[in-house]
């Protein structure tokens, strides 16, 4: 969701825009670039003491949350921000001319045609969010990447690994498989 008003934000201030607002587009689009820039292993480290201060604690699935939105965040944006843009510039213009309100165009248009194409960029963001998760196991996060490496690789059981590997191949698989039915019912 915040990753859909933020597309949004840049999408109706970036030049040309229906909202034109150079500084609220540049703000947000150097936010986006410096999250973005900032491998999640040392992003998810710099964020304890404000994960602390938000949760009572960095470690376990209440203090992974944080750094996994913050991580996840800009990503996304980008890429609804891409979906957004994939929207024939013609509707726009004629929706404007028809004088609809900025806000119907958002929700009628550009949200609406471009369904499909979110969908495609929310697997894709899913698909990088259990990578992260995966991640933030290291830094105490628990799940899937914690157990791979407390049993697999710490205790040398390799089993462990490899099962941990299934179950994410299988995961995707399954995600991937219902982003492909969401986008052939929504394309039109």
């Amino acid at each position: 969701m915040l990753s859909t008003v933020f597309a949004v934000g840049l999408t109706l201030t970036q030049r040309d825009g229906l909202a034109q607002q150079a500084v609220v587009f540049n703000v947000l689009d150097k936010l986006i670039n410096l999250f973005r820039s900032i491998p999640f292993i040392i992003l998810a480290a710099a964020l304890v003491p404000f994960t602390r201060a938000l949760v009572g604690t960095a470690i376990g699935t209440k203090g992974a949350i944080f750094p996994l939105v913050v991580g996840i965040t800009p990503f996304f944006t980008r890429q609804i921000q891409s979906a957004l843009a994939g929207v024939d510039p013609g509707l726009i213009e004629a929706a404007e001319s028809m004088g609809m309100s900025t806000s119907k165009i958002v929700y009628r248009i550009y949200l609406r045609e471009s369904v499909p194409s979110i969908i495609r960029v929310s697997v894709i963001a899913i698909v990088s969010l259990i990578g992260l998760t995966a991640i933030v196991g290291i830094v105490g996060g628990g799940g899937l990447g914690d157990f791979a490496i407390r049993y697999g690789y710490q205790r040398y059981m390799l089993d462990a690994t490899y099962a941990t590997i299934i179950v994410l191949v299988m995961l995707i698989g399954v995600i991937e498989f219902v982003g492909r039915q969401l986008v052939a019912l929504t394309e039109h």
